[in-house]
């Protein structure tokens, strides 16, 4: 099965090879952190990652770190995205579960 190259999520266009990501045509500049929760939220839509899942396919089961690194890498990365982070319209929110994109 071939791996998508690009991936579109309303007015988001993410280019995998380049790894580059557009907003409204814009060059969004993300850490490749912020990139690979993008892509694989916007990969996977619908389903929602817990912050230790997260934790584990993003930094590896060998870091040490904590959930809080993901919720800060997510805000940042809905800072970059959104156009009002607090009603984010492309990384959501499941309380008490995780984060998704339609």
């Amino acid at each position: 099965m071939k791996k998508k190259e690009e991936i579109r999520r309303g007015d988001l266009y993410i280019n995998i090879p380049e790894r580059a990501v557009y907003k409204r045509g814009k060059k969004i500049e993300l850490t490749n952190k912020e990139f690979e929760i993008l892509v694989l939220l916007a990969s996977n839509p619908g389903k929602v990652y817990t912050k230790d899942k997260l934790l584990d396919l993003i930094w590896g089961v060998d870091f040490y770190g904590d959930a809080n690194t993901v919720t800060v890498h997510v805000r940042k990365l809905r800072e970059k995205l959104e156009d009002d982070p607090a009603n984010p319209q492309y990384i959501f929110t499941k309380w008490g579960a995780g984060y998704y994109m339609k």
